[in-house]
């Protein structure tokens, strides 16, 4: 009988194995996952479980009824610590071995932590797990003083709830103009306006030198900034990205690069596939490689990666349009496409003083990203589909600003 191993118990993970089961697999078929939980949404750890809005029994992507129709095994609080391609085998931390006919790696990211600051310290935190969200929340109230190093959109939602929550905050960014990188530096100023508006205190071009810390309690009473200045807090969150999980891997000969390397297909080997925010794949759609680190693209990732594994004859590239949003104070952001590495900006309807907003980006000739803020679906909908249909530039904004 057939055997596939699944790497990884997140939405990705999660969607391979139902895609295989949907579209006809029959046979074994083993999820391992390093975290305890069962599959679980991560984008509301940084807003809803974060503010308290949700209780931690919301999470749960399916019902145990749904997990247990799958016909598979579960090894979760199980990390894999090796793959050997040439004898197709996984092994386990807990000294298992796991044969397989098709692997799946979809490890996720971690992550990234303040250099010098990697010993566990009471007040000082990451949030990437249900663990990291509560007991974050667990010291949010009004009046104590958190400090959010990185103002990407991890820590730019993190502020947004904090302030909500009545906590004085402190945003401080290395760049000049937060998220200027990936939106460009007169939209990373206006979605930078609406955190000034609610009073966080946020510094850019500067960055944290040092963990201010109570040698005598292991707790954290603030950060050294490289501008010389310090800033007390009762709390530091570290949002300055992630790592992809890719250590398990070495030794394997697996390509490894800024995550598992993959084709077009998905693909990083015979039988060795990428999901997911791991997975670093040739998007034939934009003419480039990238790794997408957000919840609706794994779920579409596990889907197709399920398809090929079964048709494995004809497989399919997977081209998709990438899709990420965020809620920040009121403001709903979404984007879609590939927004990095472009070369011009254009707001197409609304004003960015305004906050509502719809913006297209060009890479090349061609259309490769829009973001809307405050926007309906309406007015993004024709743009996604323009995307998808590889529009050239002076084609896409020809669109009428509504549809």
């Amino acid at each position: 009988m057939m055997h596939t191993v699944v790497v990884g118990a997140s939405a990705g993970g999660l969607a391979t194995a139902e895609g295989l089961r949907r579209l006809g697999y029959d046979g074994a078929l083993t999820v391992v996952g390093d975290e305890a939980h069962p599959p679980y949404d991560r984008p509301p750890l940084s807003k809803q479980i974060l503010s308290g809005a949700w209780a931690p029994d919301r999470l749960p992507l399916r019902p145990p009824t749904e997990l247990r129709a799958l016909d598979a095994r579960w090894l979760l609080a199980t990390a894999a610590t090796a793959v050997d391609p040439g004898t197709r085998t996984v092994s386990l931390a807990d000294g298992e071995h796991l044969g397989y006919d098709h692997l799946v790696v979809a490890t996720g990211v971690r992550p990234r932590r303040l250099p010098g600051a990697e010993t566990p310290l009471d007040g000082l935190h990451t949030l990437r797990t249900l663990e990291d969200a509560l007991r974050l929340r667990s010291r949010l109230a009004p009046g104590r003083r958190l400090m959010v190093v990185g103002a990407g959109f991890i820590g730019a939602e993190a502020a947004a709830v904090g302030r909500g929550l009545g906590v004085r905050v402190t945003m401080v960014e290395p760049a000049p103009v937060p998220l200027a990188h990936a939106v460009g530096s007169a939209i990373g100023t206006a979605l930078s306006r609406a955190h000034l508006e609610h009073g966080v205190d946020l510094r850019t071009g500067t960055a944290v030198a040092r963990v201010l810390t109570d040698p005598a309690h292991g707790q954290v009473t603030g950060v050294e900034l490289s501008d010389g200045s310090t800033v007390d807090a009762d709390d530091v969150l570290v949002g300055i990205g992630s790592l992809p999980n890719t250590e398990w891997l070495e030794g394997s000969g697996l390509p490894v690069d800024d995550g598992l390397l993959c084709d077009r297909y998905s693909a990083a080997a015979p039988r060795v596939w990428g999901v997911g925010d791991v997975a670093r794949w040739f998007n034939p759609l934009f003419g480039r490689p990238m790794r997408v680190e957000h919840r609706a693209h794994a779920a579409e990732h596990g889907l197709a990666v399920a398809r090929n594994i079964l048709d494995a004859g004809t497989p399919r590239p997977f081209a998709p349009v990438p899709y990420f949003w965020s809620d920040q104070y009121d403001l709903k952001i979404q984007a879609y496409g590939y927004l990095r590495g472009h070369q011009q900006v254009a707001v197409i309807e609304g004003d960015l003083d305004s906050l509502h907003f719809l913006a297209a980006y060009r890479t090349g000739d061609r259309l490769s990203g829009v973001l809307a803020v405050g926007m309906p679906p309406r007015a993004v909908r024709p743009w996604r589909a323009a995307l998808a249909a590889g529009h050239i530039w002076s084609e896409a904004t020809s669109l009428p600003a509504t549809a």
